[in-house]
């Protein structure tokens, strides 16, 4: 310790020779006493530690034996030790050269607990607070807890939730932390105002934004609480609304929260200032690069002179030149948009200003996130390697490549400067999904009726991209048994080599009269053939049999006899026949995203020719198309065309089993098997209400009172084209999605088919068979609802006819229901 005497003497030296230098010296001073040695430090001693080693709290001083003892680093090193949060009091006391250091550590959190939490689950909590079993108890980190819960309430719409922490004192210095929490009610929000809106109504504007107002029947939103943060959102929402609408000086002056007085909900107010209505002016695309066309680059910009003003269609005209120059081969292009605002005549000059970026070459490809797929996997997937030419039309085509794998919850590519101005590094991030998969399902399905599913699925078997599957499924009409695997980079080629075994049974006693089984392999190559194209080529060998009832070949009266189902030359069932069949199935893919498109269209187109050996020859074709296009961020506009055709050859006709059959979610509003050519059987009835059909033994037309025409068994159809709109949208509800939708199409264009009739003439009126229906048209218009609900999907489909006939087997209603367990 520094003494007072030394430091008074130290005062009047300076103030003396301060003195020598002004006044001239008039006689000579005595020489103060030399200042006192500083004290060494001896030793360090460390008491009060239980858990922490005496040289652990050594090594946090700054100071050690054999230094000189200052106060500074005595009080730096008092500071050094509170900063490690592992003591609650530190204090150090110097005896003569030897340092006491007195230390009293925190405790030992030994449980986090945390009550009266019911709204929120205790794993979502555990998530958010830094309190965990094992880590050191401090009062400051407990009150950051306190506070990230309360904030965590508040974001779920509970402003009025407390949280008390207590501590409960547990032996060898540990402590229970117990977080006791009042939820309070749920703080909604009774009204949405807003104020300065003189071009949009309050409804509209409401629309618009996330937040919604509490109603009593929005029991499955959580939108409709006060949050912070979705504020700011809301307020982007209404920026982009203005902005695009033509309201270019658009700005949300304000947005309050006020409370109400009971402390129960918000009335939120925003404050705008939409300012005036702008249309777009003089349009213009410069550029210096000699490939690039100017009128030609303006041509492919929708946005033109005199249309309101859209703020989001400069982004939409930046995305389209960039792929203009990126396909004239410019790989990297700067476009700047320089906006001219002229005020006095409400008009906005855009020019679009294209210049060659510097050149930037990939140093580095990184993945990460993948702990389960191997790194080749996904990089095969990329349409970039290190070395190529940086181009983010590629990585955006790469990161499609990766999504539609299904490997992965996110997929995110981002780029950094590599070592080099002329160098990045891309970084893939992915967040792996689960791709194995043992479930049992069950449900109920208007047309199927029972569901029962059991399935193992490994669509990324050991991380290398491969898919195995084995499926046990059982229904009213369906029962399939399945084994696959699938190797999508055969002989290290991009090449998906896949092989299938199967044993199904398809019953269609009640709709068409039969009961089919097959069992057999199929064999599969699939390859790319250009960057939106692909090629699947099969074969497969199957062995099919055809169930029919007893007398449906030859029956008494012989009149529902039918060269589909049975052979003419036995009048037996057709029984037993292999099947060796090679197609192909050609696809073309333009869709924006592979999981859920807003924007493109995709195509497919199969052919299948049987008869290389076995008992069956026919070629069989079938088209699929359908196009996307996003209405709104929300609402999804979709069209649908099919059809095919299936002609025998060699002088075979078409079996009923190999012939199309239409209805169910292939057209909806009908039964399976509900439309196309039918059987028709025309009936007699005498006084008595007794049904004759003409061929009885002895039959006497004169007793015929009446006919009516009884429907019969379905026959299929050798051609099939069926066309459907659709206008999907949310509903307002979370995992509630709805849709509106149209079809229209027909089924039919049968081989010549054989069925005697009776030769009775009731007044015109032929009793017996004949067939009706020759691709004729129909058309219905329905809704659909779709429900993400905790038990599994839910569908609904109602539908209305515009037009239809008689002997169609309708359905105005179906819904399907599975559960995952």
């Amino acid at each position: 310790m520094i003494k007072p005497n030394f430091i008074r003497m130290l005062a009047l030296t300076i103030l003396g020779w301060a003195c020598l230098f002004l006044i001239q010296p008039v006689a000579a001073q005595t020489d103060a006493p030399p200042p006192q040695a500083p004290t060494i430090i001896k030793s360090i001693q460390v008491q009060g530690n239980q858990r922490v080693e005496a040289n652990t709290v050594a090594s946090y001083l700054l100071f050690a034996p054999g230094d000189p003892y200052t106060e500074n680093r005595i009080d730096l090193s008092v500071k050094t030790l509170y900063s490690t949060g592992l003591f609650a009091d530190v204090m150090i006391e110097p005896r003569d050269g030897n340092i006491l250091i007195r230390v009293v550590e925190n405790p030992i959190i030994n449980r986090v607990i945390f009550e009266g939490n019911k709204s929120l689950k205790t794993d979502k909590i555990t998530d958010e607070v830094e309190a965990e079993p094992r880590a050191i108890f401090t009062r400051a980190s407990v009150q950051s807890d306190v506070q990230r819960i309360i904030e965590l309430y508040r974001q779920s719409g509970r402003f009025a939730a407390t949280v008390e922490p207590k501590v409960v004192q547990q032996p060898q210095n540990r402590v229970d932390l117990i977080f006791e929490i009042t939820e309070g009610p749920v703080t909604g929000v009774k009204r949405i105002n807003f104020i300065g809106n003189n071009e949009f109504a309050d409804k509209r504007l409401r629309g618009q934004i996330a937040t919604s107002e509490s109603l009593w029947w929005k029991f499955f939103s959580s939108n409709d609480n006060y949050d912070p943060g979705r504020l700011e959102y809301d307020r982007e929402q209404l920026r982009k609304f203005y902005t695009d609408r033509g309201f270019a000086d658009f700005r949300v002056v304000s947005a309050v929260a006020e409370l109400t007085p009971d402390q129960e909900d918000f009335y939120i107010t925003f404050t705008l200032d939409e300012g005036e209505e702008y249309r777009w002016g003089e349009v213009q695309v410069e550029t210096e690069l000699d490939e690039l066309d100017d009128e030609f680059l303006k041509r492919i910009i929708r946005i033109k002179s005199g249309d309101i003003y859209k703020a989001s269609e400069v982004e939409d005209a930046i995305e389209n030149l960039t792929f203009a120059a990126g396909s004239a081969g410019y790989a990297f292009v700067d476009i700047q948009p320089e906006i001219r605002r002229d005020r006095d005549t409400k008009t906005v000059d855009l020019v679009f200003n294209i210049v060659e970026g510097p050149r930037v070459y990939i140093e580095r490809i990184d993945i990460v996130g993948n702990t389960t797929t191997l790194d080749y996997v996904i990089r095969r997937e990329m349409e970039l390697v290190e070395g190529d030419a940086f181009n983010r039309i590629l990585l955006d085509r790469s990161k499609n490549r990766i999504r539609a794998l299904r490997f992965f919850e996110e997929v995110e590519i981002e780029e950094a400067q590599g070592t080099a101005p002329d160098r990045a590094v891309v970084k893939v991030s992915v967040k792996e999904q689960p791709t194995g998969e043992l479930s049992f399902s069950a449900g109920f399905s208007s047309a199927d009726r029972f569901l029962v599913d059991l399935s193992i699925t490994q669509r990324n078997l050991r991380g290398r991209g491969q898919l195995m599957r084995f499926v046990v499924r059982t229904s009213a009409n369906r029962r399939e048994i399945d084994l696959r695997f699938t190797e999508p980079r055969f002989l290290g080629r991009n090449l998906a080599a896949g092989v299938e075994l199967f044993d199904i049974t398809l019953d269609f006693l009640d709709e068409a009269g039969f009961r089919q089984s097959r069992q057999g392999g199929q064999f599969t190559l699939a390859f790319p053939v250009t960057e939106n194209t692909s090629l699947v080529s099969r074969y497969s060998l199957r062995n099919e049999s055809v169930e029919v009832p007893f007398g449906t070949c030859f029956g008494a009266d012989q009149q529902l006899f039918s060269s589909s189902l049975c052979d003419p030359t036995t009048n037996q069932p057709i029984g037993d026949r292999l099947s060796s069949i090679v197609g192909f199935t050609f696809g073309w893919d333009r869709r924006n995203d592979p999981i859920t498109p807003t924007k493109g269209f995709d195509m497919r187109l199969s052919q299948d020719f049987a008869g290389l050996g076995g008992d069956v020859q026919y070629l069989r074709t079938d088209m699929t198309a359908n196009a996307y296009r996003g209405l709104t961020k929300d609402i999804i506009a979709s069209a649908r065309v099919s059809g095919g055709y299936v002609t025998g050859w060699g002088g075979e006709p078409i079996q009923i089993n190999d012939r199309f059959f239409k209805g169910n979610f292939d057209f909806r509003g009908y039964d399976n098997a509900g439309i196309g050519p039918r059987i028709m059987t025309r009936v007699g009835f005498d006084e008595n209400g007794i049904r004759y059909t003409g061929g009885e033994v002895g039959f006497d037309p004169d007793v015929i009172t009446s006919t009516a025409l009884v429907r019969g068994r379905s026959l299929g159809g050798n051609a099939y084209g069926i066309a459907a709109t659709e206008v999907s949208f949310p509903l307002g509800i979370d995992s509630l999605l709805g849709s509106l939708w149209a079809e229209a199409g027909g089924v039919g264009l049968l081989d010549d088919e054989f069925i005697p009739t009776t030769v009775a003439n009731i007044d015109n009126d032929q009793l017996g068979s004949f067939i009706v229906d020759d691709l004729s048209i129909r058309a219905m218009v329905g809704a659909s609802i779709f429900w993400e609900s905790p038990f599994g999907p839910i569908r609904f489909d109602f539908s209305k006819p515009l037009k239809q006939y008689d002997y169609d087997e309708r359905k105005s209603f179906q819904f399907t229901t599975r559960t995952r367990f």
